[in-house]
């Protein structure tokens, strides 16, 4: 007879009490599991009932997270997700509980439902079909007999559609894509090719509505990024092409066509972004050339050549280049005849060569767009005024400069036609008169457009000289209040000059 160590002896008289005791604290733990798991559930549907998604979902998660194998707390899950709009995250959860229990009819009804959205036709009819032979309720029955025969019906338009997509008869194509799209508005594959069809047709607008969905119904559609990019481009809105593009890089760095066009739109963004900023330095002329470049990098997409038209307008106008600014502002309203800036910056061009007329008729066309605009009010009003005021004495035609002349060019004309009319030069009396009043003129001239303010007024339709014209001021005396056109410049030298008329 073998012999047992006491020792062993007494361990083995234990174990059997050992094995009871973790089989008890395992049924505990199991028990609290279940507690636990009933409990996320319970305030989880509480929650969902409430409004309070997120939280409901936070729930769902922990009862999975508890039991695995627990069917309903993936159904409640998948719901969560159908009212939060994540149907997308619902399909794997409903899945589940068909894999964990096949005969929960509501269940499998609503994959199908969810499959014909997405329009996964075949996978969405055999899930009608398992539910009719499931022996349903009448209302599930219905339900699934009615989605079985709107399924068949799509997989004949879709055979439609598709036919003359190929055709190219793209309008008849697309009125069987938008009832597909009716019933299924999560179909990648529909909405791809309606957006192709709305691109064929010219109609940018509607292409980009189907292709930002596709992009997120699609977590890795790098082709939509790329045409919806395109599209933004060749609409002249290349910053947002810019950043629709980088989209797609970030699905895919080394995407071919997508970085290809990154490049084009990242140059030609960049020279306009320095053209702008040029612009904002009031360096026009540099703009001009920078925006030439544009019209030399994107010579075939009419946007960028009206848009560069348009900024070459502003900038000659502003560097008051009016000759240039006229030619170049009405290239720009060929194309687009109502644009209230060309408008404005050609009406102001007209002023700087004095043509009147024609700037009112800029600023009146530009108010019929723009009526609460105040700079078009405004330019309107001093048309009017310079007007009138061409019809009256203009400083800058009695010297014989133009409204851009800096000072030097005015003192030196100034001097230059005081010397030929200087009453002196003439002997015969009315020769003399006409000479003195020619020589007032000339010296009021210089006056105006020698002094800053004056000049100023001046060019805003006041006339300084003119009594009539003026609200009160230190510089508008007429020459009878005390302006001496004698006083205080030599035209022929420097130093004082007085000059005395001798009468014979």
């Amino acid at each position: 007879m073998v012999s047992v160590n006491p020792i062993v002896h007494k361990i083995l008289n234990y174990v059997p009490f050992v094995l009871v005791l973790i089989d008890l604290r395992y049924e505990g733990v199991r028990c609290g599991k279940t507690v636990d798991v009933e409990n996320h559930l319970e305030m989880g549907k509480k929650l969902l009932a409430a409004g309070q998604l997120a939280d409901a979902l936070s729930h769902f998660h922990a009862a999975i997270d508890g039991d695995p194998k627990n069917y309903m707390a993936y159904y409640r899950r998948a719901t969560v997700y159908f009212a939060m709009g994540k149907s997308k995250s619902a399909l794997p959860d409903l899945s589940k509980v068909i894999e964990l229990k096949p005969d929960f009819t509501a269940a499998v009804l609503q994959r199908g439902n969810l499959l014909l959205k997405q329009g996964k036709l075949d996978e969405a009819e055999t899930d009608f079909k398992k539910v009719l032979k499931s022996n349903p309720s009448d209302k599930d029955e219905k339900e699934a007999q009615s989605q079985l025969t709107k399924s068949d019906e799509i997989q004949r338009l879709v055979v439609q559609a598709r036919a003359h997509f190929d055709d190219r008869d793209y309008n008849t194509a697309v009125l069987y894509l938008d009832t597909i799209i009716e019933t299924c508005t999560w179909d990648v594959d529909a909405r791809d090719m309606r957006a192709e069809c709305f691109i064929q047709t010219g109609e940018m607008a509607k292409a980009i509505t189907d292709l930002k969905a596709t992009s997120k119904l699609r977590s890795d559609n790098t082709q939509a990024f790329y045409k919806l990019s395109k599209i933004y481009y060749h609409l002249g809105d290349h910053e947002t092409s810019l950043d629709t593009i980088r989209e797609c890089l970030k699905l895919d760095p080394d995407h071919k066509q997508c970085f290809s066009h990154y490049k084009q739109v990242k140059k030609l963004s960049k020279q306009i972004q320095a053209a702008e900023e040029l612009i904002q330095e009031e360096r026009y002329g540099d703009a001009v050339s920078k925006y030439e470049t544009v019209m030399k990098t994107e010579p075939n997409v009419p946007q960028y050549i009206q848009q560069a038209k348009e900024r070459i307008c502003h900038s000659l106008s502003k560097d008051q280049q009016g000759a240039r600014a006229i030619q170049v502002c009405s290239e720009a309203l060929e194309s687009e005849s109502n644009n209230v800036n060309v408008l404005k910056d050609r009406a102001e061009a007209f002023l700087l060569e004095e043509q009147y007329e024609e700037a009112i008729k800029d600023f009146e066309s530009a108010k019929e767009h723009s009526e609460n605009d105040r700079q078009i009010k405004e330019g309107l009003e001093r048309a009017q005024r310079l007007l009138k005021q061409s019809q009256k004495r203009d400083y800058y035609k009695i010297l014989g400069v133009k409204r851009t002349a800096q000072k030097r060019e005015i003192i030196k004309a100034y001097r230059k036609l005081a010397q030929q009319w200087h009453p002196d030069n003439f002997q015969d009396p009315e020769d003399k008169k006409k000479a003195e009043k020619k020589f007032i003129d000339i010296a009021q001239a210089k006056e105006v457009l020698t002094d800053p303010e004056m000049r100023s007024k001046f060019d805003q339709g006041e006339d300084p000289m003119d009594p009539e014209s003026q609200q009160g001021g230190h510089h508008g005396q007429h020459f009878h209040g005390g302006f001496n056109p004698f006083q205080g410049f030599n035209p022929f030298g420097s130093g004082q000059f007085n000059f005395k008329f001798s009468h014979n």
